[in-house]
């Protein structure tokens, strides 16, 4: 999994129109990626809506934010519809991204193991590194965006 101070991947992939995203697009600024299992179920949809909610005070502190899961364009473009979301999301339909970032992994529900997206936001600073990492156990899907903010807030106050 990619760490703290390290580069994130500067492409993140096609978003649900289809146009490349990079994190130099959005050079200067604070960008949040954050992985998310899949579109329209109860955990991401309450974690993209947190998102949504608090866009315009994260855009205020000068942060972007752009979520990705393994759906298709055409499932991201109905999420973004359905919830009306103001952020991109990038279709990793070939795992790149979720390889790279180190998200893709084990999981199990129900008693079931399969292979799949563990949830992760990955904070990243105007010059493309790394300054904070949110794990899978410590995202609370309808507050993530409170918990962003509070982290970015506690990093100005370093």
């Amino acid at each position: 999994m990619l760490h703290t101070d390290d580069k994130f991947p500067d492409v993140l992939g096609l978003d649900e129109a289809g146009r490349e995203v990079r994190v130099s697009d959005y050079a200067g600024r604070t960008l949040v990626v954050y992985f998310y299992p899949k579109d329209s179920t109860s955990g991401c949809t309450a974690e993209a809506c947190s998102f949504r909610d608090h866009y315009a005070a994260l855009r205020e502190q000068g942060v972007e934010v752009v979520g990705v899961s393994v759906d298709s364009a055409a499932s991201h473009q109905r999420f973004i519809d359905k919830q009306q979301l103001p952020f991109h999301l990038v279709a990793d339909v070939d795992k790149q991204l979720v390889q790279a970032a180190g998200v893709w992994g084990e999981k199990k529900l129900y008693g079931r193991t399969y292979m799949g997206t563990l949830r992760t936001t990955f904070v990243i600073g105007p010059d493309g590194s790394i300054r904070r990492v949110f794990l899978p156990k410590e995202i609370k899907t309808k507050t993530h965006a409170e918990q962003v903010m509070a982290a970015l807030q506690a990093a100005e106050q370093d």
